[in-house]
């Protein structure tokens, strides 16, 4: 594989690295310095995208189609073993193309193979049906089938992690695949070509496309891509989900934005609901879809909470620095544009109320201090929209009713957090919150065996994860067969 001094940038398609048809090139800049990471990365157009597409339906119809469920297993089993061992190189690409800590890179980097291993599992378990007959004489079963072409579109803050979540249970199915980073993160997945050839994967089975929006939109409106997989903004997933009905009305799914709540009752243990609302929270600096950056807190113990909150904040804002370091907790965020967005909305809330900036609220080049916002109006767009960044607003609230009505008064459902020692309490509010995911005592984390997807429009109704993705890249058919009446 190459290394992080000297890595491809060229498009992979059909097991080979190739320039784009396009000519047209984009650069990758460091958020903590603006220094070069590559200027020459290759962006794809229409020809490429229908290059990826015929090499990944070649596949589909030839070689990947028909192989046993058991050795598919084989190469994935054997790519988690490579993305193991090379999982220091990619951590450092991907540390430099949006300023994420290295001691975070790694960590997702030597997660990433277990992903790979979970679903192969699944290659020689994919699901059938028998319907016991009746008296129509008719034996019926139920096949699940492969999409063929799929395709996935993953977000900038994990690309890693995108690119396993979305391939590793579309390929398990059976389908072949064609994968785009964000043109913010592309270089970690584009280097794990090398890897997929030396597993032993056929070319055409898994393509790895660079490009913006543009290259995205090819995807979502190609007439032989079957099936296809966001991860992203609301604004970006409606337009996807627009352009895949407008095509051949391909299958979506989509995982979206999230502005989760935090729900903290007067009898949670307290320094564990502050280091979840601190530390676990201000990772990556705040730019996690599922960080829970609406915290309510009972009014029993709101003062000593949000002093111990404040003093927690500005402890870790003293962490922040070179992203390469291994003693960096904060990083920048990933690059000016959304720098400028935080710092917008941060002052919008203060405008409002002078007092409502506890701490932070800062910028220095690409680094924004870690930020409480009290009590800002719920109408306001730091309580209401996905901030993505190192600001935390906080609320008291007296009932659990209140709290429950506080938390669900959004257009977003991905994930919530619940801190409290009654069990009861707990599942109350598991069953009341309009979310994908609940953790109670901790922040949501998202892991390969349950499923991710949100609920309004923080998605679609289809998820990633666990099981529920594999069955969600095949589809049903159902075989009847007709047996006459036997002669005697």
């Amino acid at each position: 594989m190459s290394t992080s001094e000297n890595f491809h940038t060229k498009l992979f398609i059909n097991n080979e690295y190739v320039p784009a048809k396009s000519g047209s090139l984009f650069a990758v800049r460091n958020p903590y310095d603006e220094s070069l990471v590559s200027d020459s990365i290759h962006s794809a157009g229409q020809e490429d995208v229908n290059d990826a597409v015929a090499a990944a339906l070649d596949a589909y119809k030839g070689s990947w189609g028909s192989m046993p469920g058991q050795e598919r297993a084989k190469r994935m089993l054997a790519l988690a073993d490579l993305l193991d061992a090379h999982s220091a190189e990619l951590a450092v690409l991907e540390s430099r193309a949006i300023g994420l800590p290295i001691m975070m890179a790694r960590g997702i980097a030597g997660f990433v193979g277990s992903i790979w291993r979970y679903y192969a599992g699944y290659c020689d378990k994919l699901p059938g049906e028998f319907v016991p007959e009746g008296d129509d004489r008719v034996y019926k079963i139920v096949r699940h089938d492969p999409f063929g072409v799929c395709a996935g579109i993953g977000a900038w803050n994990a690309s890693l992690f995108f690119f396993s979540m979305k391939i590793a249970p579309a390929v398990a199915a059976g389908n072949t695949f064609i994968f785009k980073s964000s043109e913010k993160s592309p270089l970690g997945a584009l280097q794990i070509g090398d890897l997929i050839v030396k597993a032993g994967f056929p070319p055409g089975v898994i393509n790895i496309l660079n490009g913006d929006g543009t290259t995205g939109a090819l995807l979502a409106s190609h007439m032989d891509i079957n099936r296809l997989s966001f991860t992203g903004s609301v604004g970006t997933g409606k337009k996807i989900q627009v352009s895949a009905a407008q095509s051949n009305l391909k299958r979506v799914t989509l995982e979206l934005g999230g502005k989760s709540p935090s729900i903290i009752f007067g009898d949670a243990d307290l320094d564990n609901a502050l280091l979840h609302s601190s530390q676990s929270f201000l990772v990556h600096s705040g730019q996690i879809c599922v960080a829970a950056s609406r915290v309510l807190v009972h009014k029993s113990i709101v003062d000593r909470f949000v002093t111990e909150l404040k003093a927690r904040f500005e402890a870790l804002a003293g962490a922040s620095g070179d992203p390469s370091q291994d003693t960096t907790f904060l990083g920048p965020v990933v690059d000016a544009g959304q720098k400028n967005k935080i710092v917008t909305i941060v002052k919008a809330a203060q405008s409002t109320n002078s007092n409502t900036v506890l701490t932070g609220g800062e910028a220095n080049k690409n680094f924004v201090t870690p930020t409480i916002l009290l009590d800002p109006p719920v109408d306001s767009a730091a309580w209401k929209e996905e901030v993505f960044g190192p600001v935390l607003c906080v609320r008291s609230f007296e009932t659990e009713d209140e709290a429950i009505s506080l938390a669900n008064a959004t257009t977003y459902g991905l994930s919530s957090c619940v801190f409290t020692q009654d069990i009861p309490r707990a599942l109350r509010l598991a069953k009341r919150l309009e979310a994908g995911a609940v953790a109670i005592n901790s922040n949501h984390q998202p892991d390969y065996d349950l499923p991710l997807g949100g609920w309004k429009q923080s998605g679609n109704g289809s998820y990633e994860g666990g099981r529920a993705a594999v069955l969600s890249y095949l589809q049903a058919k159902a075989v009847l067969i007709n047996f006459p009446p036997a002669k005697l």
